[in-house]
């Protein structure tokens, strides 16, 4: 491989123009470089006006939500009460990976979160393939989450007004609908705000998330009541595969530290609290995960447990024998889930940010606003994508689809921290991951399990989709890359 450790000449890497393509392939971007690129764009520069409580409100608002207010009521199915188990498992496979990126996120403070790491340490061929999973990751995700949105939405209409839309306009085609326009019109919602500012953004995202957690506070409070130890006597009804299944199912909503690292080049001091807050605001998340799905199962059977989204809202509702706190749940639910949406749309555009900037995706990924120190472009072509996306395809897909792009890009940041550790012993760290290469490994080796344990379908879309990426990378990128050919790419 070409060792590309020490700094470049000049601000560009070197390029002979006899360089096999094995070698272009292999190419890794100094990290030197990477936080050197950092911040500027096309036509103006991101704006650094995050802090460690920013940063850690926008991981737990991409997260926090995702897999209790969306998904519950599609993994108990799968697991029955051992759900609570498959949240645990899910969050110990996020622990391990978090710690790795706690480290590179402290190492090499950019915007391209695990697509970068992959850069500087494997090679551009990998860190493509990797940022490519991050595209089905995040813009998947929002798509998924956004489809449950437009179910508490119904929830809440519903209980405020009596009337809900009808199902032509609330769900996708193969969910007995046409077009999902709650979905659509809260992508629509995000993208507003994002393209006013991050620092705007991040104030909007911080609400949301004090309601997000005082409406989990709440549903403990009530649900609780409702408790019934016998709904625990058979725990694990369809065995440690189900609970896995139901794990790799859920674990598409522990992407959130993933967002918070997309902040790097936005963030005031990165390197010190980018790791901070990774890992609060896994803790936190995971806490309140498992305490949910725990009141959740108690209080209600698993086998009554349908593919509503809304499902919390029907527990509150039975529990009571009353509408209102089901309705104000479901309020509290519409504002939560809208946070995720936000903030992980808002990692999609940063991760693409910086793929545009390195020349492997077109330039106006990479053009960012002077007013308002966005990239509006970018901002525009990623909601509307996910918007028509979420309107079309039923959560179920979405969600499985999201999963399997997570782990793979969270099983290449498990590598990634131990190449660079051999490789670049000496950079400075501001965290550094306990018994190393062991936890890697087992973050590795976590991830590789739950992604055997997807579906098959799940598995050829992921093909599929890679089968794209790859075309459109020797395509586009390989020729235009900055890394392989900056004479060449500044040319065009």
């Amino acid at each position: 491989m070409l060792d590309q450790g020490a700094p470049p000449h000049n601000g560009q890497p070197a390029a002979p123009p006899s360089l096999g393509v094995g070698a272009r392939l292999m190419r890794r971007k100094p990290v030197e470089l990477l936080v050197a690129e950092g911040g500027p764009g096309d036509g103006g520069s991101l704006r650094r006006s995050l802090g460690l409580w920013q940063l850690t409100m926008i991981s737990i608002g991409a997260t926090l939500g995702t897999g209790i207010f969306v998904v519950l009521g599609e993994a108990v199915p799968k697991a029955g009460p051992a759900v609570t188990l498959s949240f645990v498992i899910a969050g110990l496979t996020a622990l391990f990976s978090a710690l790795s990126y706690a480290e590179l996120a402290g190492t090499i403070p950019v915007s391209g979160s695990s697509y970068s790491y992959a850069y500087a340490t494997m090679g551009e061929l990998i860190a493509w393939i990797c940022g490519w999973c991050l595209m089905l990751e995040y813009g998947v995700s929002v798509a998924a989450v956004a489809v449950g949105w437009g179910e508490y939405l119904n929830e809440l209409l519903d209980g405020t007004i009596g009337v809900t839309l009808p199902a032509a306009l609330s769900a996708p085609p193969g969910d007995g609908g046409v077009f999902n326009l709650p979905a659509l019109i809260v992508v629509l919602l995000a993208m507003a705000f994002l393209m006013g500012g991050a620092r705007e953004s991040a104030r909007a995202n911080t609400i949301m998330v004090v309601v997000k957690i005082a409406a989990l506070v709440l549903f403990c409070a009530i649900g609780v009541q409702g408790f019934r130890s016998g709904n625990y006597e058979n725990f694990m009804p369809l065995g440690m595969a189900g609970v896995s299944a139901a794990g790799a199912t859920l674990f598409f909503s522990y992407i959130g530290f993933d967002a918070a690292s997309t902040a790097g080049e936005e963030a005031k001091n990165a390197q010190r609290d980018l790791p901070r807050a990774i890992m609060l605001s896994l803790v936190i998340v995971t806490a309140l995960y498992v305490l949910v799905a725990a009141v959740a199962v108690g209080a209600k059977p698993w086998q009554h447990f349908t593919d509503s989204e809304a499902s919390l809202a029907q527990i509150m509702r039975e529990v009571t024998g009353q509408s209102f706190w089901g309705t104000l749940l479901a309020f509290c639910a519409v504002v939560a889930i809208a946070s995720v949406v936000l903030t992980v749309l808002y990692g999609q555009t940063r991760i693409l940010f910086a793929m545009s900037r390195d020349g492997l995706v077109p330039k106006a990924f990479g053009r960012v606003s002077p007013k308002t120190g966005t990239p509006r472009t970018n901002t525009l072509i990623v909601s509307l994508f996910c918007g028509v996306l979420a309107a079309a395809v039923p959560l179920g897909q979405l969600a499985d689809a999201t999963s399997i792009g997570t782990l793979f890009a969270f099983a290449l940041v498990n590598v990634a921290v131990v190449v660079l550790r051999r490789s670049r012993p000496e950079m400075p760290r501001t965290f550094r991951v306990p018994l190393s290469p062991l936890l890697p490994a087992l973050g590795f080796a976590f991830c590789v399990w739950m992604m055997g344990s997807l579906s098959t379908v799940t598995w050829v879309v992921f093909g599929v989709w890679m089968a794209v990426g790859l075309v459109f990378y020797f395509l586009y990128g390989y020729r235009r890359s900055r890394l392989a050919a900056p004479a060449t790419s500044e040319a065009k």
